[in-house]
């Protein structure tokens, strides 16, 4: 990794109260004014990781989600969660519709790294809207025929932030703050290090850690969840940095109280959890 000398050496420990927030929201409020969440993925097979970020972000508050996934699942999305507009999605040039309807993009959980995933990938590469990329558009992203948007959020565990570098894998679980520091410079993204202590970078120097979260975390899923509530966030007008430090707090602490119970922990379980996380922190009403 590239060493940098930077100005602000401190890294801010996410913590309670001191979060950003959310607006309370008016008495005439309406859905178009918070947003609309287009999200893509669900390749063959990947249906369900496609399906909890769609289901992330509509209970973390955003307006409107719509996904753009396999032909084949529509029928399974529209029979889970009939508040997304579901829209099988065989090309490129499908998505361009749904393209010019969203103010925000979440991309790659199930995308799978075939054909279909590609083209999909890369005709949201082209949208000037606030993204966020995860999972397998990380990969393809690390294979360098890619540019990110401006104002992209990535999100890569520390095996997808080794192959966004070039290096090693231990080498970024050796120092993370560092490795933080080169997937934000590098790709000139907020960039999210996920894993235990999850650290989220700004090119402009910002560095966050979130100490939060829970061993019954460890299962399938859980970056789905956090990159349909970044999503979210962003859809709702929070500033990118802002949105993936509350975004990761929340899914920390969602965590920590649906862990308590035990082994077995769902990702899906974490998500009424955000909810009322959210709501403890940014009541909806004033």
């Amino acid at each position: 990794m590239p060493q940098t000398k930077h100005s602000l050496p401190d890294i801010q420990l996410l913590r309670a109260g001191q979060l950003p927030r959310l607006s309370a929201r008016p008495q005439d409020a309406h859905k178009g004014q918070f947003g609309h969440l287009l999200l893509i993925g669900g390749d063959r097979g990947f249906a369900g990781a496609a399906l909890l970020s769609a289901e992330s972000a509509l209970r973390s508050g955003a307006g409107l989600v719509s996904l753009a996934t396999r032909g084949e699942h529509v029928a399974a999305a529209a029979a889970r969660l009939p508040e997304v507009m579901t829209q099988g999605t065989h090309s490129a040039n499908q998505l361009m519709g749904l393209l010019g309807r969203a103010t925000v993009v979440v991309v790659g959980p199930g995308l799978g790294q075939g054909a279909w995933g590609r083209s999909l990938l890369s005709a949201a590469a082209s949208a000037p809207l606030p993204q966020v990329w995860d999972a397998d558009a990380l990969n393809l992203l690390a294979q360098g025929d890619l540019r990110l948007p401006a104002a992209t959020v990535i999100t890569p565990h520390p095996g997808e932030a080794a192959r966004l570098l070039g290096v090693p894998v231990a080498e970024i679980q050796g120092d993370r703050p560092a490795a933080a520091r080169a997937l934000s410079e590098k790709y000139a993204a907020i960039a999210v290090l996920k894993g235990a202590g999850s650290l989220i970078a700004s090119p402009d120097g910002r560095l966050a850690r979130c100490d939060g979260g829970h061993p019954a975390m460890a299962t399938a899923g859980q970056g789905d969840v956090l990159a349909g509530l970044i999503g979210a966030l962003l859809a709702q007008g929070v500033p990118a940095f802002d949105a993936a430090c509350l975004a990761v707090w929340l899914h920390a602490s969602a965590g920590e109280r649906q862990g308590s119970m035990g082994r077995g922990l769902a990702a899906s379980d974490l998500i009424p959890a955000i909810r009322q996380l959210l709501e403890e922190q940014s009541p909806c009403l004033s």
